[in-house]
């Protein structure tokens, strides 16, 4: 049954990343923790080597489409993965358990990861359902300057490792605006950023926790044909029904991740 249960869950995210283009990974962490009952901080390294592999293998299809610019990629990446690193080899393995007490509350290391991933649960929520603007580059390219993104793009990167996440919703913003790459190439050269940022990410985790490599792949494997079906099945879905739908499913998610870890 725990297997069962373990396939379905990697199946679901594989197909919402399918489906969507992006976002399944922001599911992986609830799902480890709260259906597969696997601790934060173990959830959020284990999240970031499934990203990792999946994203990849977007990248890979993506790359055989023509929407990934490798130079750009690259680019962007370096940053990141910088900060994703040093953020997963020294920050979250030195956060302290408790983090504040008092004789009727107590913010454990735990309780604060999940509630730093339910906000930006929130923030990816509202930027899903939000009715898209006209973007006018020329006004955007005269307000934003290369030391600017390299800071964002950095700090992205700390945001990732703290929650294992790809954060492909903070980075497709970054290269249509900066890179002025089209949405598609933006899609797809994200998930060769998130694919980089991840594994790299992961790799500063794997002296620090005990990995179950068969459980890794197994979950993975999963997921990468769960993405095979989600692409298959978009032919018969309306995009932007898709986003609306699941960033409505995003933000009830967030709000019981808040609820269960602040009031029960």
């Amino acid at each position: 049954m725990i297997e069962f249960i373990e396939y379905f869950c990697a199946l679901l995210i594989g197909v919402i990343l399918g489906l969507t283009g992006g976002g399944g990974s922001i599911l992986t962490v609830p799902v480890l923790v709260y259906i597969l009952h696997l601790n934060p901080i173990i959830a959020s390294a284990y999240s970031l080597f499934i990203v990792g592999i999946t994203s990849l293998f977007g990248t890979l299809i993506n790359f055989k489409n023509g929407n990934v610019i490798l130079k750009t990629g690259l680019f962007f990446a370096l940053p990141s993965l910088i900060s994703v690193y040093i953020t997963r080899k020294f920050i979250v393995h030195s956060i302290p358990e408790v983090l504040y007490e008092n004789s009727t509350f107590i913010i454990t290391k735990n309780v604060f990861l999940m509630v730093l991933f339910a906000v930006v649960m929130l923030f990816a929520a509202f930027l899903m359902l939000k009715t898209p603007k006209t973007i006018n580059r020329d006004t955007i390219e005269k307000k934003q300057n290369l030391f600017l993104i390299i800071v964002q793009i950095f700090c992205v990167g700390i945001l990732i490792g703290l929650i294992g996440a790809g954060g492909g919703f903070l980075i497709i913003p970054a290269l249509f605006h900066f890179a002025k790459l089209s949405i598609k190439k933006a899609i797809g050269t994200s998930l060769l950023i998130i694919a980089i940022n991840s594994l790299i990410g992961f790799s500063g985790d794997v002296q620090n926790i005990n990995v179950d490599w068969i459980f890794l792949f197994r979950f993975a494997a999963v997921a990468m044909f769960g993405i095979f079906v989600g692409i298959y099945m978009s032919r018969f879905f309306n995009e932007k029904s898709l986003k609306k739908i699941f960033g409505w499913f995003v933000l009830i998610m967030a709000v019981f991740i808040l609820t269960k870890e602040l009031i029960f």
